[in-house]
């Protein structure tokens, strides 16, 4: 019973309790155009979402973060909102939201959704509005007339991170800003009904029973008040070089507006921030106490299998999260990135890998898909044995590959065509989720639906399914749910990382009781025989050896 003297949301949680479930947790990316579809007609929405709840509560996560799922032209996938307080008719109505939100919390699965702050779609009404001349409409926006002559060449050297320039001219000569796609102009967040209206948003959410939200591009939002050029930014160094449109001290005033919002609910509503900077201290500041909670560690998505580099960057995000006392978020993939297993499908570099250089090198290296599988089970164990958040990326708990081989007629990414047809984009990893089946389309549509999936499946993911992996106790399905079943018991969230001597190209670490071994070299290596083995990256290894490209869970007698 609750008691009297708290106070209670619209579904009876109260919003006093200072529980830190999100310090801890294990939660699944849902990309709902790829996830499931419920009415045939190729494109994920919310019944199919809501028909694989009891997959997901049996996988054992504790939140689902749902990728855009407003209205919108679909220009990016649904990173182009027209309108914040609705759902994609493709997807379903508001109704079918709020019912699975309610279905969820049934589960025990907090919901998170994307907000989108840096820019909205060209179609939304505020940006019709500054295109049929309203006054002070533009303000929201960043217009400028062009520089050259006749104003004939873009106010600054800005690029779109999709590729091409930053501007667009319209017919009365201005030109406005668009970091992304031309369909998604940015906005003026020095505008105080920008900052209104999105704080608003978020209390739409949150009656609704939003858990908290993912924050798209959360470097953005604010720019260089004169728009100066950038210069030239080496490739795949877009937004960790410093650059006038990225990272600027100016976006920590709006998020402690949004943290004050937040805590209005209770310190069970929460934010996690993808927010690409150049180092964890820039990070940190993200996390202050009075700011967001969360923020992704993309350096752990971009280390090479490698020990050295991964001792690296683990060290770094775990002292970044000491030093402010938010805890890591550790992420291996997500829908804008090689899947994991691709990439750890070829040879490792001793830099970091970046997103360009990974997809520029497909045509020249094969893949070893089978031993990117191999270092994706350890690659798993490994940041579950961590302390702090983890995220997993739909499809990374059935093992699938990134699909590079896409026909270019049926590409839908705005990379493809802003590169000039030269990225392939972001594509391949977006494929639809096969559920079962021998034939595509894998039961992610009804089996009578007429409509092909919006992005073509492979013809061999057949033994991939979530249900030929179901009783497979060697499968990666397998693997993800014993690893969730146990790891609050195995690795208590408040027991630090230490380290422990190991060979070369291994790690090994214990918290409280238990130790986690990853052997990212060739050479198989003995860990310790006075410890009992509770989970392998490969449940055919013998115990007492620890093979290459694999990881291992102990605990103490």
């Amino acid at each position: 019973m609750t008691n009297p003297s708290t106070t209670v949301d619209r579904y009876n949680r109260d919003i006093d309790d200072p529980t830190a479930w999100w310090k801890s947790a294990i939660v699944y990316q849902v990309y709902i155009r790829s996830f499931a579809d419920g009415n045939g007609d190729g494109i994920g929405d919310l019944v199919g979402l809501r028909s694989r709840l009891p997959y997901l509560a049996s996988l054992g996560i504790d939140a689902v973060w749902i990728n855009p799922w407003y209205p919108s032209p679909m220009i990016d996938a649904g990173y182009d909102v027209s309108n914040f307080r609705g759902i994609e008719p493709t997807y379903g109505s508001l109704d079918d939201a709020e019912a699975f939100i309610t279905e969820a919390h049934d589960l025990d699965i907090k919901v998170l959704i994307d907000i989108v702050p840096n820019h909205v779609s060209s179609q939304h009404p505020w940006f019709e509005a500054a295109l049929a001349g309203e006054i002070g409409a533009r303000d929201r926006f960043h217009f400028r007339p062009g520089r050259g002559a006749n104003g004939e060449e873009p106010p600054n050297d800005w690029s779109s991170y999709f590729g091409g320039p930053a501007w667009t001219r319209l017919d009365d000569g201005s030109w406005y800003l668009h970091l992304f796609a031309p369909a998604q102009p940015d906005l003026n967040w020095e505008q105080a009904d920008v900052r209104r209206e999105y704080e608003d948003i978020l209390r739409f959410w949150f009656d609704r029973g939003v858990d908290g939200f993912r924050i798209d591009m959360a470097n953005g939002l604010v720019k260089h008040p004169d728009l100066p050029d950038a210069g030239p930014i080496p490739l795949g160094l877009e937004f960790l070089d410093p650059h006038p449109a990225w990272d600027r001290d100016g976006v920590h005033d709006i998020y402690r507006g949004w943290r004050a919002v937040a805590d209005c609910y209770g310190s069970d509503r929460v934010f996690v921030a993808e927010a690409w900077v150049p180092n964890n201290d820039r990070l940190a500041l993200y996390l202050r106490p009075d700011e967001l909670h969360t923020a992704f560690q993309f350096d752990f998505l971009r280390a090479p299998w490698r020990a050295d580099n991964m001792r690296t960057v683990i060290d770094s995000a775990l002292e970044q999260a000491r030093s402010i006392g938010a805890p890591a978020t550790w992420v291996l993939s997500n829908h804008d990135v090689p899947r994991t297993v691709t990439r750890y499908a070829r040879s490792q570099p001793d830099h970091f890998v970046e997103v360009e250089w990974e997809r520029q090198r497909w045509s020249k290296e094969v893949p070893d898909i089978d031993l990117g599988r191999r270092r994706g089970r350890a690659a798993a164990l490994l940041q579950f044995a961590l302390p702090g958040t983890a995220y997993i990326y739909q499809g990374e708990e059935l093992g699938l590959e990134e699909i590079e081989s896409i026909p270019d007629e049926a590409r839908r990414d705005p990379t493809w065509i802003q590169s000039g047809f030269t990225d392939v984009g972001r594509d391949g990893c977006r494929i639809p989720i096969p559920w079962s089946g021998d034939d595509v389309p894998y039961g992610f549509s009804l089996p009578a639906s007429a409509a092909d999936a919006w992005l073509p499946q492979p013809a061999h993911w057949g033994s991939s399914t979530a249900r030929s992996q179901d009783t497979d106790p060697a499968s990666m399905l397998s693997l993800y749910r014993h690893a969730l079943a146990i790891r609050s018991e195995i690795f208590a969230n408040d027991e630090p990382v230490i380290w422990i001597d190991s060979p070369a190209d291994t790690l090994a670490f214990s918290r409280g009781r238990a130790q986690c071994w990853i052997n990212f070299g060739e050479v198989s290596i003995e860990p310790p025989t006075d410890m009992k083995v509770v989970l392998s990256s490969n449940p055919n290894t013998p115990s007492e050896l620890l093979a290459a490209n694999e990881a291992v869970w102990l605990l103490s007698e």
